[in-house]
């Protein structure tokens, strides 16, 4: 049990030395007051979809790509899935591979191994991998950068996922297409809105995330955008999380197909349709 108030009960310290919120001495200052109030933000928001998703299913399986350090996989498994006398896992996806196995000494550590697993893939990579699940309850994404987000939907909606949460990050490639087509799009006075860089790099952000989401809608989902307050590892703080449904299909889809005609980003219906249709 920590002597600290605003830590978690029979949370590990030693996983929060690792993650610099103690110090060695089990010591916490001001500074990691502040990021001790970050992660527990951002775990409010994600507890609850862990036990609705537990209420139907003992063993959740909970995928996070772009893992990096996996602080978030640690997180999750600390205050949640050790307390749990279910089997679930957390798998952390992440190209380094000195991340990865880092993490794995860091699982040992802590007697966190039977539960977590991690895998030197990438985001696509994931999708095939027999080294993960046919079934996944939860997918999250943090500050996984520019399509690899894409990559983390893909990969959601192939796994047929209940939960989906998103903290996107550095969208260049919408903003790459509106750049390569501003001048033969300047005759239309909705391009005024991405004609200065700033601006294009600003609304490319933007369109990437709003067409996210009406994908995301398009096959079923509900989505809620909010705002993960006072993140410090980077500016990119909007928090995409998406639900399972079941909902009407064919709105959402045209919205999206008339939103890609609308910003000139046709070369991009392949990314947010793949192979579906209107329809689907």
């Amino acid at each position: 049990m920590s002597s600290h108030p605003e830590i978690h009960p029979d949370q590990s310290i030693e996983l929060l030395k690792h993650l610099h919120i103690l110090t060695r001495e089990g010591k916490m200052n001001q500074d990691s007051r502040r990021k001790l109030k970050q992660v527990y933000h951002l775990y409010q928001f994600i507890e609850p979809l862990l036990t609705e998703a537990l209420a139907t299913r003992p063993d959740i399986q909970l995928v996070d790509h772009g893992a990096g350090k996996s602080y978030l996989g640690f997180i999750l498994y600390d205050l949640f899935f050790k307390t749990q006398a279910a089997a679930g896992k957390i798998y952390g996806v992440e190209t380094r591979d000195e991340l990865v196995a880092s993490s794995r000494r860091l699982a040992d550590k802590l007697g966190f191994s039977a539960g977590m697993r991690f895998y030197n893939l990438t985001v696509a990579e994931s999708i095939t991998s027999e080294r993960l699940p046919e079934h996944i309850d939860i997918v999250t994404a943090l500050h996984a950068c520019n399509t690899a987000t894409d990559d983390a939907i893909r990969f959601a909606l192939e796994k047929r996922a209940r939960h989906i949460v998103l903290v996107p990050c550095c969208q260049a490639e919408v903003a790459s297409v509106l750049r390569k087509n501003k001048q033969q799009s300047l005759k239309n006075s909705i391009t005024e809105l991405w004609r200065h860089p700033i601006h294009t790099r600003e609304f490319g952000s933007h369109a990437t995330n709003v067409l996210r989401c009406l994908q995301l809608e398009s096959h079923g989902y509900q989505v809620s955008v909010t705002e993960l307050v006072g993140w410090e590892h980077s500016m990119k703080n909007e928090l995409i999380i998406a639900t399972f449904k079941d909902l009407p299909r064919r709105r959402p889809a045209e919205r999206l197909a008339e939103l890609l005609d609308t910003l000139g980003l046709t070369e991009l219906k392949s990314r947010f349709f793949g192979g579906d249709t209107l329809a689907a």
